[in-house]
């Protein structure tokens, strides 16, 4: 199994007390902003990166957001350009470049340049984004999915084509032949996450990209998204592997799950409460409204599980540390050998052989989080790294 360590890379002090009405204030006035704790901010992050290379992980995650404390990751390219210059064998996983807020070609460009400065250890993953980025870019919503492929379609064919013109609806260009091209050949490995939208399982399936279900939510609606997944990828003529699938989990290793929920729970409380949708609605009824997703963006899932596919805002927004306390009891916090099973039967479970661990939702303390990445190092990565998974259960049971 490969593991990655996926980083947002939040603003590096707590906010809390500048909530409004149960709110973090957006947009957030620059006087609340300092520059000393942004740069400290990338340096603690970039220091955490080499770590993770120095102790054979896998892999580092990146992601793309804008004004927000949510995440100081504005460009991941350059984020990963740096990492790329201080680590020797971490593969530099960017999910992901928002392609519809950004023009394709210089995209596409930027990353053959990451992919020849790393020497060929870029995934590149790409992703629509949140509402937010579109009101900050000042592009329509409906305009999104549109814009999605239209880029996509760009970006592999400057990867891959000798010389190619291009005529489209948003972009046009002339006598392309792309310098540098990417190490890797045909292309980078190309992933993409979906939250939850059947025209975006659609999409990944017939390019046979491989996902990230869910990005760690409700297990059912992850479930339901491999199933539908697996008989979209059949019906395009490819056939799910385990290496198709890669899963968003929290861990937290600490001698008691008391103790990991001490030490994490406010942490994940904060990356709940505050930052998470900050200045941003989560809501799949109003992105609906917004044209931002279709009337039948869900109606795969099964009943049982509309409720999640709903995001509905007061379920994070709402959390106590009660809940926190009672979440924790089946997450991956808590004594070593407990991180492992749980991260291997979840793994097993989606038949995924690629997991992306998040060690630091909200703003863990730098030395707890260097802690972290230690210490799973040394007494749970062993263990996944050695774990193969072999099948993809739930698409069994899909395409029997």
């Amino acid at each position: 199994m490969k593991v990655f360590v996926f980083d947002l890379l939040a603003y590096g002090e707590q906010l809390e007390h500048l909530k409004v009405g149960g709110e973090l204030p957006y947009p957030l006035s620059k006087e609340h902003f300092k520059p000393e704790v942004a740069a400290r901010t990338y340096a603690e992050h970039l220091a955490a990166w080499e770590e993770l290379d120095r102790l054979g992980y896998d892999g580092v995650g990146f992601n793309e957001h804008h004004c927000s404390p949510y995440g100081l990751m504005n460009s991941p390219n350059l984020l990963a350009a740096a990492a790329a210059q201080r680590t020797r064998n971490l593969k530099l996983l960017i999910y992901g470049n928002l392609l519809p807020l950004h023009e394709p070609l210089r995209l596409a460009e930027e990353l053959a340049m990451l992919d020849c400065m790393s020497n060929g250890r870029l995934i590149s993953g790409f992703a629509r984004g949140i509402p937010r980025e579109y009101q900050v870019h000042h592009v329509p919503l409906n305009e999104s999915r549109a814009r999605f492929e239209e880029a996509f379609d760009i970006i592999v064919r400057a990867w891959c084509e000798d010389v190619f013109s291009y005529h489209g609806r948003f972009w046009n260009y002339e006598d392309v032949a792309l310098w540098p091209r990417p190490v890797q050949q045909p292309h980078p490995p190309i992933w993409m996450p979906v939250v939850g939208s059947k025209e975006s399982i659609e999409f990944a399936a017939r390019h046979n990209l491989p996902i990230t279900p869910g990005l760690g939510r409700s297990r059912g609606l992850r479930d339901d998204i491999i199933r539908y997944y697996a008989r979209c990828l059949e019906r395009a003529g490819h056939r799910i592997t385990p290496d198709h699938l890669s899963l968003g989990i929290s861990a937290y290793v600490a001698s008691s799950k008391a103790e990991a929920v001490r030490e994490m729970g406010p942490h994940h409380l904060y990356f709940n409460r505050t930052l998470f949708s900050h200045g941003n609605f989560t809501e799949t009824e109003r992105q609906r409204e917004a044209g931002y997703s279709t009337a039948a963006s869900t109606d795969y899932v099964s009943p049982e599980n509309r409720r999640a596919a709903q995001f509905a805002r007061e379920d994070f927004r709402s959390l106590t540390m009660a809940d926190v306390e009672r979440q924790a009891e089946e997450m991956p916090w808590g004594p070593p050998e407990e991180v492992t099973r749980r991260i291997i039967e979840a793994a097993d479970g989606a038949g995924a052989d690629n997991v992306q661990i998040s060690l630091n939702r909200g703003v863990l303390p730098q030395e707890l989080f260097i802690e972290q990445i230690r210490r799973f190092a040394r007494e749970v990565l062993p263990a996944l790294q050695a774990h193969k998974v072999t099948r993809v259960p739930l698409a069994e049971a899909a395409l029997a």
